[in-house]
C-alpha cells in the first residue's frame, strides 16, 4: 500500500493546487481497525512519553525508534520489552539516519519529538516519503519553513498533525464546548499565552535533565542543550502553541477565520543573568553573555472577523505557571487564572462566579468519553487525547483536526514578532497559508468526531 502512495507521488498526478481544493483527499485510505504501525523520532523525555502511551494501544505496533543519544534507544527498548513487543529497529548513527526509518516499508506514521530547528525538515521529509507525521510544537521557526510545510503537504497528498497537547485540555474543550453553543455570544476578545518559568529547564550541569546548574550547550542536558541557545540568539515569541492553539480552535482560525497581522513588544532581558548570577556566580562565564530574548513579550492578533489576541511569552522570571487563557464575547467570559466566569443574565451583576460549575456542565464529549482512559497519560490526561487524535486520523489516512495550516499560522507567530520587535512594533502581515480556502472550509467538529 505504502509503495503505490510513494509511486503515486513520483508521479505528480495531482498537483497541489487540486490538493488544496479538497484538502481532506487521501491516498491509499486506511480502515479505522488498522493497526496503525508507527515510528519515532526523537525519544528524549517527551518522545519517550509518547511511546509509552502508545505502547498502551493495542491498536499500535511500535516499529521504529530513531535517537542520536544511544542511551535513550537503551530505555525505550526497555519500556517495548516490558510492555510485551517486539523490539524495534533502531536508529541515530548520524543526524540524518531518520531518512533510513523513513524508508522503511513497513512504516505508516511517526511522531516527530527532537529539537525544534529540526522539526520542519523532518516532517517535510516524511511527508515526502508518504509517511503521515506527527510534529511537537512548534512546528516551524520561520516563514520559510512554515510554507515548506504547507507546500510538501499540497504537493505530496501526505497528512502532517501539530502534536498540540494544551487542545485536548479538559477545561480548554469545556469552553470549546461552550463556544460552540453560543455561551460566550458572538466572540470579541482573547487572551493567552506561555508563561512558564524555565529557568531550571534552560540550565542544568548535564548530570541531570533539569536544574542543578548554569550550563546549556554541550555541557548540559536534555532541553538545555539546545532550547537555551534560542533564548540567546532570538528576540521572539519564541513557543507561541500552547496559548494559540486553544484560542485559534475557539476562533475557527483557518476556518472561516484567520490571523490578518500582528504587532509585538519586548522588555528588556534580566532574568536568566540574573538566574546565571544568584547560582554560579558573577565570575561564571555564562554572567557576561547578553541574552537577547525579552524577559516578556507581548503580541496582539487582528483576524479577519474582527477579534482581537493578546499573546504572552513570559519564561525567565519568577512566577506560576499558567497559559492566561481568557474568552470575551457579547455574553460574557471565562479567565482561567482565578477559575472565574461572568455570563450575563446568569452571573450576579458585575461580580464572578467560580467557573466549576460551568465546566462541568459543559464538559466535553470525548473527556466525558474517554476521561478514564486518560489517566496517567501526562499532562493531566491530555495527552492521551492527542495521541489518540493522531493515530486516528492516521490510521484512516484523513486529515487531522490540527493539520499542516494549522501549524504553519500558529508557528508563523514566531517569526513575525521577531520582525515586529526588532522595528519597534510594526505590524506584520501574516500568510494566507490556506490560499484564500479558510473562507469557504468548514470547522472542524469535535463533538461529532470521536478523536
Amino acid at each position: 500500500m505504502k509503495l503505490k502512495r510513494r509511486d503515486f507521488i513520483n508521479s505528480a498526478a495531482i498537483s497541489g493546487a487540486g490538493l488544496l481544493v479538497a484538502p481532506g483527499l487521501v491516498l491509499g485510505k486506511r480502515s479505522a481497525d488498522t493497526k496503525l504501525r508507527l515510528g519515532f523520532i526523537g525519544v528524549g523525555l517527551r518522545g519517550t512519553w509518547h511511546l509509552e502511551n502508545s505502547l498502551k494501544r493495542n491498536d499500535v505496533e511500535v516499529v521504529a525508534i530513531c535517537d542520536t543519544n544511544p542511551e535513550r534507544l537503551v530505555i525505550c527498548q526497555q519500556h517495548i520489552a516490558n510492555a510485551g513487543r517486539r523490539k524495534a529497529r533502531e536508529f541515530g548513527s548520524n543526524d540524518y539516519d531518520y531518512r533510513n526509518l523513513l524508508e522503511l516499508k513497513n512504516l505508516d506514521a511517526v511522531i516527530i519529538s527532537t529539537p525544534w530547528l529540526w522539526h520542519t525538515p523532518m516532517t517535510v521529509d516524511a511527508m515526502k516519503a508518504g509517511i503521515y507525521a506527527g510534529v511537537e510544537v512548534s512546528a516551524a521557526t520561520s516563514l520559510a519553513e512554515c510554507w515548506d510545510l504547507v507546500n510538501t503537504h499540497e504537493a505530496t497528498g501526505t497528512h502532517m498533525m501539530i502534536l498540540e497537547n494544551v487542545n485536548y485540555r479538559r477545561d480548554v474543550m469545556a469552553v470549546l464546548n461552550m463556544v460552540r453553543q453560543n455561551v460566550f455570544g458572538e466572540l470579541i476578545h482573547f487572551r493567552c499565552g506561555y508563561q512558564h518559568d524555565l529557568r531550571e529547564v534552560k540550565f542544568n550541569n548535564g548530570e541531570q535533565p533539569y536544574g542543578g546548574g548554569v550550563e546549556f550547550g554541550p555541557k548540559a542536558a536534555s532541553e538545555a542543550q539546545w532550547r537555551t541557545l534560542h533564548s540567546l540568539k532570538r528576540n521572539a515569541d519564541l513557543y507561541p502553541t500552547h496559548g494559540i492553539g486553544p484560542i485559534a480552535a475557539y476562533a475557527d482560525i483557518n476556518r472561516g477565520n484567520r490571523f490578518v497581522s500582528l504587532t509585538s513588544h519586548a522588555t528588556k532581558s534580566r532574568g536568566l543573568h540574573n538566574h546565571v548570577v544568584a547560582q554560579g556566580g558573577p565570575d561564571h562565564p555564562n554572567a557576561s553573555l547578553e541574552w537577547k530574548l525579552g524577559d516578556v513579550v507581548t503580541t496582539t492578533i487582528d483576524t479577519a472577523k474582527g477579534e482581537t489576541i493578546i499573546v504572552t511569552h513570559d519564561t525567565n522570571l519568577p512566577r506560576p505557571y499558567s497559559l492566561g487563557f481568557r474568552v470575551q464575547g457579547t455574553s460574557g467570559l471565562w479567565e482561567v487564572d482565578g477559575n472565574r466566569i461572568y455570563i450575563e443574565g446568569h452571573s450576579e451583576p458585575h461580580r464572578w462566579d467560580q467557573a466549576d460549575e460551568w465546566l462541568q456542565k459543559y464538559d466535553h464529549p470525548l473527556w466525558k468519553k474517554f476521561g478514564g482512559d486518560a489517566e496517567g497519560a501526562g499532562h493531566g490526561g491530555m495527552d492521551f487525547f492527542v495521541l489518540n487524535a493522531f493515530v486516528e486520523s492516521a490510521k484512516r489516512n484523513i486529515a487531522p483536526p490540527l493539520d499542516a495550516y494549522d501549524a504553519a499560522a500558529w508557528s508563523a507567530i514566531t517569526p513575525l514578532s521577531e520582525v515586529s520587535i526588532a522595528n519597534n512594533g510594526e505590524v506584520q502581515n501574516f500568510p494566507d497559508f490556506t490560499r484564500a480556502q479558510w473562507i469557504k472550509r468548514e470547522p472542524y467538529d469535535w463533538i461529532k468526531d470521536t478523536w
